[in-house]
């Protein structure tokens, strides 16, 4: 597709730049050494657990990372290759192994490994493990999707979002990893480019000096990541099932878009450093080599089919929208946000949607992507006050996408996002100005798995917006996740939360379980 960000990245940067599009930044370039290691490494190597990812219905992404050292600069790893044997059974012994080879893990690539298994069976379960210098990892479970047409009587779903490593502990993640799930969203916000301080904040850790500081290199994203996968109870939730995992803004800077930084930086700055956070996120996630970024682009928007039942589109609503209208911020509806030629989605993206949705697929169409899109008026009283990140400052987004998929006769769409930390449902109108506009989708906002801290069932800012959107039917300021049973009549969501994510042994509990019933999209609070 035509990319307009990279055509001015290519002429308007220098040769920071042209590295990066060349995939040779900084601690990118191949070690040279020509010796593959096959039984040394220096310590236990999967401090970073394992995952699988993007399941298809022949196949699935496993991912580890040899990381003896994890938080030291490439883990602690040496520049040789080392080679890493994997299996994949149908049983958690390891008895009926369906298919295993090597993989080569490279310094150019943090010593990650990404194996696309292929010729599995659809909608089954496989466990999975990765062996090195006498270390065998731990195993993990997953499952592949769907064939196409299959009929599928229900899918279990989790997804989550906004996870500062330094305002809490993952609890959220514990009971996610308990619990049996087909499939796990993350919707952005993985990592924070904060410095996390001295102290670790929450998590009351000594820190090195390197996590202190805003992450702008290679190297700095690197670290991030291998901090925050350090957490055990993200390791079980990622061993638990497979994820698919897009990104919003945190993985790069607070409140990107486009080629445009939050501090208006240099075109050609920010997206080097842009190049730096795509690669750190592909190095560390269980992502096909097709998500392999090309300097500071990445595919990041693709479809999940589900049987019969679910069509799962992951959107990216980052790398190809317009600037936050009006200086960003929350603000009135005002010139920019009306705009009727300006967008969230990019044009490619958005037609790449619609078409998909004019298929016909599935029963559930599913957006599943970053912040929301239900206009959220923040002021009490007659003023309109919403937020210029979200899909309200980008209204003829919102209006196209919702309007197309009215005249497309899609049966259900469904959106779930994350950002907002705190959980808000929502029924979706196509334009909230105009009183006629049918509700035409269903939303569920999940909260945040600790940013934010620990919260409480209702804040003033969300009894205002529950009094001034009467389309918003529920919303909650505590931390958790959204986990999701999903049949041919009704998609109900249970809205897990955390009392405290300041310690331990939160206690997570079922805060509302809300439904949708097929071809009714009204929300029901139970």
């Amino acid at each position: 597709m035509d990319n307009p960000t990279r055509r001015k990245f290519l002429t308007v940067t220098g040769a920071a730049a042209a590295l990066a599009l060349a995939g040779t930044l900084p601690g990118l370039t191949a070690s040279g050494a020509t010796t593959v290691d096959t039984d040394r490494v220096p310590g236990y190597p999967f401090t970073l657990g394992i995952a699988s990812g993007d399941p298809l219905p022949d196949a699935v992404v496993i991912w580890t990372r040899l990381a003896p050292k994890p938080l030291d600069p490439f883990g602690g790893m040496n520049d040789r290759p080392v080679s890493v044997r994997w299996e994949v059974a149908e049983d958690d012994r390891f008895r009926r192994i369906v298919r295993s080879g090597t993989a080569l893990a490279r310094r150019e690539e943090s010593h990650s490994v990404h194996v696309d298994v292929r010729g599995l069976r659809p909608w089954r379960h496989y466990f999975y493990r990765f062996h090195v210098g006498g270390h065998s990892s731990p195993v993990g479970r997953t499952r592949t999707s769907p064939a196409p047409h299959q009929s599928v009587a229900a899918v279990s779903l989790a997804y989550a979002s906004c996870q500062a490593w330094y305002e809490g502990f993952y609890t959220a993640y514990r009971d996610m990893a308990a619990k049996d799930h087909d499939v796990v969203f993350h919707l952005g916000d993985y990592i924070y480019e904060y410095g996390v301080g001295a102290d670790g904040g929450l998590r009351k850790q000594d820190m090195a000096v390197d996590f202190q500081r805003e992450t702008t290199t290679l190297d700095d994203y690197r670290g991030r990541y291998a901090l925050y996968k350090t957490d055990p109870d993200l390791q079980a939730a990622h061993a638990a099932a497979p994820w698919v995992i897009t990104i919003d803004d945190h993985e790069v800077e607070n409140n990107w878009a486009g080629d445009i930084s939050e501090n208006n930086d240099p075109v050609a700055q920010f997206l080097v450093r842009r190049a730096n956070a795509f690669r750190a996120w592909w190095e560390h996630q269980p992502v096909r080599v097709a998500q392999l970024p090309t300097g500071p682009d990445v595919q990041m928007y693709r479809r999940f089919q589900y049987g019969d039942l679910i069509r799962f589109n992951v959107l990216d609503t980052r790398q190809y929208r317009d600037d936050q209208a009006a200086g960003d911020g929350t603000k009135a509806p005002n010139a920019g946000s009306l705009d009727p030629n300006r967008t969230i989605t990019g044009a490619a993206q958005e037609k790449w949607l619609l078409d998909g949705m004019a298929q016909h697929s599935a029963r559930w169409e599913v957006l599943a992507h970053q912040t929301a899109i239900a206009q959220l008026d923040t002021a009490a009283g007659p003023s309109v006050l919403v937020p210029m990140d979200t899909w309200d400052g980008y209204v003829a987004s919102r209006k196209r996408v919702l309007g197309g998929a009215q005249d497309r006769k899609v049966r259900n769409l469904v959106s779930i996002a994350g950002d907002l930390h705190r959980s808000v449902a929502s029924e979706l109108r196509p334009d909230y100005a105009d009183p006629s506009s049918p509700v035409v989708a269903t939303e569920f906002v999940g909260t945040s798995i600790t940013s934010g801290q620990d919260g409480m069932d209702l804040d003033a800012g969300g009894q205002t917006i529950l009094d001034e959107n009467p389309h918003v039917k529920f919303g909650n300021f505590q931390r958790g996740y959204v986990r999701c049973e999903v049949t041919p009549r009704e998609w109900t969501a249970d809205y897990r939360v955390v009392d405290k994510v300041s310690v331990r042994d939160g206690k997570v509990t079922t805060r509302a379980k809300l439904t949708v019933e097929d071809r009714v999209p009204a929300i029901h609070v139970h």
